[in-house]
């Protein structure tokens, strides 16, 4: 009879097993705008994050959720922090913003003016520690490719970015500086000074290049 019991206690084992490694995943959510939106489709970053992670065979560790939508800017991103990152319960949040905030500027007329992009960021962070997640934060990339500072909004870009480097230093939070490995690139692999094609293809959205070269830098901070 005794022997009889063991297969079942195994199987209960293996069940319990189980669910200790789903419920033990690490969520991560990539909140952000059209980069982060298009980051899930086939190619993009974080479905090459989710590729990595298949072939490394971690599936059982890390959950990626993507939580972007074009055009946002910090304060869109405040808005829908509850309903699209708070609601699912992430361990960790990726938070990519800030092209449109400069960008719309001159496109559109909107924006974000500088002082008040410090207020809304401080707030979606604390608001996302405040439920015991830890933040991964990332400067906004490139609108133009040129690394010889004639793209337009660079002044505007490097002024966004420096905010958050120091935002991220003084708070001890994580950093994947975008802005510098774009312009690090581009000065090795663009020396006529085109404003597309390298890591964007349009100036602002990844081409495979981007995607890969953002995939492996945030790998290098969540894994």
């Amino acid at each position: 009879m005794r022997f009889k019991i063991i297969p079942y206690l195994l199987i209960l084992a293996c069940i319990c097993y189980l669910s200790f490694v789903q419920d033990g995943k690490k969520k991560i959510v990539f909140f952000g705008d059209s980069i982060t939106e298009l980051g899930v489709n086939k190619g993009g970053y974080i479905d090459l994050l989710n590729n990595r992670i298949a072939n490394n065979g971690q599936s059982n560790q890390y959950e990626l959720l993507g939580a972007g939508i074009g055009g946002n800017k910090i304060y869109d991103l405040f808005l829908r922090l509850e309903k699209d990152v708070l609601n699912k319960n992430p361990n960790v949040v990726v938070i990519w913003v800030g092209v449109n905030d400069v960008w719309h500027k001159s496109m559109m007329g909107t924006g974000t003016d500088y002082d008040k992009f410090g207020l809304f960021y401080d707030a979606v962070v604390k608001n996302i520690q405040a439920k015991g997640a830890k933040v991964i934060l990332v400067t906004p990339a490139v609108i133009g490719e040129r690394n010889d500072q004639s793209n337009p909004q660079d002044g505007e870009l490097n002024l966004y970015a420096n905010w958050i480097r120091k935002y991220a230093a003084q708070n001890n939070i994580a950093l994947v500086d975008c802005r510098k490995l774009f312009l690090d690139y581009s000065i090795k692999n663009n020396p006529k000074q085109l404003d597309k094609g390298f890591l964007t293809y349009d100036r602002v959205h990844l081409n495979d290049a981007g995607n890969q070269l953002v995939a492996d830098a945030i790998w290098e901070v969540i894994k």
